[in-house]
């Protein structure tokens, strides 16, 4: 395999990656709405925590989890929790640079 094609399947594989955590995002939207807006930055960084730590200990079990829906949806909630972080932050810098806090 040459490296062109390996860049292209790991930017394919990328791309549908975002697209099912684009999808995921919507469809809680349409549960939760944008309850993770009211999260203060710190919250979300715990919520990350939490499903990192869920993670370690998926990993580590040696029987199968009796609730879960996996390691792939824990690595999804991170993805999408890191961007609404990332979201909060723009935000921050905004406001602050609209009060001249910077």
């Amino acid at each position: 395999m040459t490296m062109m094609s390996q860049e292209r399947n790991t930017l394919e594989e990328y791309d549908e990656i975002l697209k099912e955590i684009r999808e995921l995002m919507i469809a809680k939207n349409a549960d939760y709405g944008d309850s993770w807006r009211t999260m203060r930055l710190s919250s979300i960084t715990d919520q990350i925590l939490v499903k990192a730590y869920r993670i370690r200990s998926l990993e580590e079990s040696k029987e199968p989890p009796k609730v879960s829906e996996g390691i792939e949806s824990e690595y999804r909630d991170i993805l999408n929790y890191s961007i609404f972080a990332l979201i909060k932050l723009r935000e921050t810098k905004a406001h602050s640079a609209d009060h001249g806090d910077l």
